[in-house]
């Protein structure tokens, strides 16, 4: 299937063809800062040099000087994952913005914009000024935008840069009012302000999330919108995670309410007579084989519709959460996702047979959904590396980690010494790269060929 018609103009390619130049210089600019003490896991001896010499060096981060504990991300899945997303949404005519707040990480969004991406879906004002830092042209916020400060901000990007596209959720009429009353305040310049792009939020449910409730209250949001000469009405959107007790047909049905609004919208002459497309939005890491299959039922409406993903956790996957959830566990034709994170931490107690603590915590490893799994040990003494059999994480403190190694069972433990390394998959992405300004990229070998840099 080809690709979505807005993808058409910018062909595949690296990610410097895929951005503007400010990107491109932005980028280059993260291998200039210092390697130091703000950054956890680092060699010491390599404090002083820059980050593009120290990921240059191509140190092994075994044996080339980093501490414990330090996080991993694995080259080989961070590709495996990209080419799939990319072949996924390509072949179920999707556009794709992918949920940027799950990494913040710049040199990801540039990969994903190289592999196709629309655009970075962001949730608050910070992280689009980061996408705009870094030159990102097009950006979702899936959230209502109702800080001043932040739209009379945003105005001036708007009037500054017509090659800039933002929209935003809109999901109640005082948000609509609140919106109007700081970008009519807004000092844009001598241009005539853009009006700004907004979709109109559908609750996943009562007792969902955020979003107008009922088709009605959408109807009334998008009424209190055209009553505005600052927002633009161009579509519709909305989260299906949190339908409540969402499984296939909760989903769906859900789906279909999205779709059906849309239409609705269309019919009545809301999106107004300058808008090109119609934006039909939703999609996270849990259910995109569902939002695929409803998005490929919607009717045909007055004008193209930009159908847009936004699954954000995709990139890193985990061990955990969505390795549970992912679409491509029902759908195995599809493909898969790879694990791409490893906290590699060291055992520095061993009080009993049956336990054991390592030195990363809370502060190093996601733990929001569920405790980190041990996955492998590499043996201090000679490096070599074996499975994490019977060793279980029991919880963790704000600097160690429990281990139990005897299966419960009060046996002899384990096979660990202190001054091993092991492994932890953890679940949950989003709570991973928030610990971590700068992580290692590690090829299968052991070999750091980049640090990425994250913004939170």
């Amino acid at each position: 299937m080809p690709r979505p018609a807005d993808h058409a103009a910018d062909a595949p390619g690296t990610p410097a063809a895929r951005t503007p130049d400010l990107a491109t210089d932005r980028l280059a600019a993260l291998a200039d800062d210092l390697v130091d003490h703000r950054w956890k896991g680092l060699p010491p001896d390599a404090a002083g040099s820059r980050v593009g010499a120290l990921a240059g060096a191509r140190r092994d981060l075994f044996t080339g000087g980093f501490t414990t504990p330090v996080l991993a991300l694995s080259a080989e899945a961070v590709e495996h994952n990209l080419r799939q997303l990319e072949d996924y949404t390509e072949r179920h005519g999707l556009a794709f913005a992918p949920h940027g707040k799950t990494s913040m990480a710049p040199q990801l969004f540039a990969r994903q914009l190289a592999y196709g991406a629309w655009g970075i879906t962001v949730a608050v004002p910070h992280q689009v000024r980061v996408c705009r830092e870094f030159g990102v042209r097009r950006v979702f916020l899936a959230n209502e935008l109702v800080d001043a400060a932040a739209l009379r901000w945003l105005a001036g990007e708007l009037a500054a840069d017509p090659d800039f596209r933002f929209v935003c959720y809109v999901d109640s009429v005082r948000g609509v009012a609140l919106m109007d009353e700081a970008l009519r305040g807004a000092e844009t310049g001598p241009a005539t302000p853009r009006r700004l792009d907004v979709v109109v939020e559908l609750a996943a449910g009562e007792g969902a999330r955020t979003g107008a409730r009922t088709e009605a209250d959408c109807a009334a949001v998008a009424d209190a919108v055209a009553a505005t000469d600052t927002l633009r009405l161009v579509g519709v959107a909305g989260y299906e995670g949190e339908v409540p007790q969402a499984d296939g047909d909760r989903v769906r049905a859900w789906l279909r309410r999205l779709t059906a609004l849309t239409a609705e919208l269309d019919a009545a002459g809301r999106f107004g007579a300058d808008v090109d497309e119609i934006v039909l939005s939703a999609g996270g890491s849990a259910w995109f084989d569902a939002v695929a299959d409803v998005f490929a039922e919607v009717p045909e409406l007055s004008r193209p519709v930009l159908k847009l993903l936004r699954s954000g956790a995709y990139v890193s996957h985990d061990d955990g959460h969505y390795e549970e959830l992912t679409p491509f566990n029902r759908v195995p034709d599809e493909g898969a996702l790879l694990s791409a994170f490893t906290l590699w931490a060291q055992v520095v107690s061993r009080p009993s047979p049956g336990q054991a603590f390592l030195n990363a915590g809370k502060r190093d490893a996601a733990h929001d959904l569920h405790l980190p799994r041990a996955h492998a040990v590499r043996s201090a003494p000679d490096g070599t590396v074996r499975p994490a059999d019977g060793i279980t994480v029991t919880g963790l403190s704000d600097q160690h980690t429990w281990l139990r190694t005897d299966g419960g069972d009060g046996g002899t433990g384990a096979e660990l010494e202190v001054g091993d390394w092991v492994g932890l998959r953890m679940s949950h992405p989003c709570t991973i790269f928030d610990k971590w300004q700068l992580i290692p990229l590690v090829e299968p070998d052991g070999t750091v060929t980049d640090l990425i840099r994250t913004f939170f």
